[in-house]
């Protein structure tokens, strides 16, 4: 037997995570059907939705190996880029990343 953990995030600070017992040559679909979240969160689709094991993509049929923990990623509802963009704007140059520290008599940025 196998010991797998399956993680799904439904929203955001909600972390769902549970450990099953598997079969030797189980798959992530097999994994996922195991948890019964498909009845729970209809938006997990095994064709469209994505997943990883330990942070790596794959694909549904990947065999599973003990101690393996299983991600089903959610689509991104907003653009990284542009997140950082509007988080950057809101706060100000003088307040983010490089500006923050800034030794005393130094140049801006450095």
């Amino acid at each position: 037997m196998i010991h797998v953990t399956v993680v799904y995030s439904p929203a955001p600070r909600d972390v769902r995570e549970i450990t099953l017992t598997l079969a030797p040559g189980s798959t992530l679909l097999g994994a996922l059907q195991a948890t019964g979240w498909r009845k729970l969160f209809p938006e997990i689709e095994q064709p469209t939705s994505l997943v990883g094991v330990w942070g790596r993509m794959t694909h549904w049929g990947h065999v599973l190996r003990d101690n393996d923990r299983v991600e089903i990623y959610r689509p991104l509802t907003v653009d990284p880029k542009v997140a950082r963009r509007e988080r950057f704007a809101k706060q100000g140059a003088r307040t983010t990343g490089l500006f923050l520290k800034k030794r005393a008599g130094a140049a801006t940025g450095y």
